[in-house]
């Protein structure tokens, strides 16, 4: 009971429950959206995250009520939920996934249990979430944007020992800053499975929710926008209005981010352009990466040089069963090496963003060098290094 009463205890900006017992924080709402959907008949909303914006579940759900409360507007709904990617990930590939159609006029982000997941540093979470938002709106400044805190067990655990997890403070510090609505579900479990509503185990079963817990992500996206919509209703003759862009929390957040193809190296030795690659080594793959273009080097001492201009350099990845070591350096400085294998690597090619420089000179024409060394992981089965694309934080 102690540590239940902590949690309810929480006013801060990543625990806090308003006096209605809701679990998000509506800020400047979602005024804009409505404002489109009904005065043009057309809506276009991404959902933007992991895999448990990927799966069946709550992203249709969403789907049907949207259409449920707009029954004139036709929409374009666009899944961009990739598994095993977060915030970082996400910053970059958001015009290429968000914005493939046009205009986007209300995007979904989650990005809580991956961030944490995949080992991403304070700085790491609040650059990749503060570019995804700050690029989003540079591109369409009326975009509505809802941030999401899914659950996982370690959540769970930090908000039962009275604290915040270190992930949630990042995002929520995002949302507060560019007044975006956010929603903290792992609040809302942790607290609702402490009441003895449902459990763990029998009813949620895993961060990748059961049909029930999917049901709760969606009934508490609903009252958000009852809360948004009807309690607090649009004028008719209200406008679309730009959203205000403060001053950035982080001058290098990913907020020019893209993805660049792998074709345009220099000083090529050993890496090839495998047009369609397919996985011959064993381990499972991710849907949009296989038999699709690659930059390959498979032997040490194969390398290359990329030119780029921009404040950050990183590498897409397929990091599968037999991935390498890099040793890479840029614009002549120290060589540092990454090791391109990760913890779920044995089983599956996992796609991955490795960001090698971040805090790079802006307007100036940089030079990377990569290098397979003949060294790697006691776990990995070879050395290899596949890159789907290079990842820059675009000065052009």
């Amino acid at each position: 009971m102690k540590a239940f009463m902590s949690i309810c205890s929480l006013i801060f900006t990543g625990g806090v429950v308003t006096n209605n017992g809701d679990y998000f924080v509506l800020r400047h709402g979602l005024a804009n959206s409505k404002q489109v959907f009904e005065s043009t008949g057309t809506g276009r909303v991404v959902f933007l995250g992991g895999s448990i914006t990927f799966m069946s579940g709550w992203r249709e759900m969403v789907c049907v009520e949207l259409k449920h409360r707009f029954p004139e507007t036709k929409f374009d709904f666009i899944n961009a939920g990739i598994p095993s990617t977060g915030s970082t990930p996400g910053a970059y590939r958001l015009v290429r996934d968000a914005f493939k159609n046009g205009r986007v006029d209300l995007i979904f982000e989650e990005a809580a249990v991956n961030d944490f997941y995949n080992g991403r540093s304070d700085e790491e979470q609040i650059r990749g979430m503060e570019g995804i938002v700050r690029h989003a709106r540079n591109i369409n400044p009326n975009i509505d944007i809802i941030l999401m805190h899914f659950v996982d067990p370690e959540k769970m655990g930090e908000y039962n020992k009275g604290k915040i997890p270190k992930v949630i403070q990042n995002h929520e510090r995002v949302a507060a800053h560019y007044n975006l609505p956010s929603i903290n579900f792992a609040l809302e479990i942790t607290e609702r499975i402490n009441h003895e509503e449902f459990t763990w185990e029998n009813d949620f079963k895993d961060l990748h929710p059961s049909p029930f817990g999917h049901q709760l992500y969606f009934r508490t996206i609903n009252r958000l926008f009852e809360v948004a919509w009807v309690n607090k209703p649009v004028a008719e003759d209200s406008q679309v209005k730009a959203h205000y862009q403060p001053e950035k929390l982080d001058e290098f957040c990913y907020d020019t981010g893209m993805l660049l193809p792998p074709n345009n190296i220099e000083k090529v030795n050993g890496f090839k352009m495998d047009p369609h690659w397919q996985n011959t080594v064993g381990g499972g793959t991710r849907s949009g990466f296989v038999n699709v273009p690659m930059l390959v080097g498979k032997n040490p001492g194969d390398s290359f040089e990329l030119s780029f201009r921009g404040s950050a350099v990183g590498l897409l990845v397929i990091a599968g069963p037999d991935a390498g070591i890099i040793e890479y350096r840029i614009n002549n400085g120290k060589w540092e090496k990454q090791d391109l294998y990760t913890q779920w690597s044995q089983g599956l090619h996992i796609p991955w963003v490795y960001m090698l420089e971040t805090e790079l000179e802006k307007g100036k024409k940089h030079q990377l060098e990569v290098h397979l060394l003949n060294q790697k992981n006691m776990q990995s089965k070879g050395y290899s290094c596949r890159i789907v694309n290079f990842a820059i934080n675009s000065d052009e």
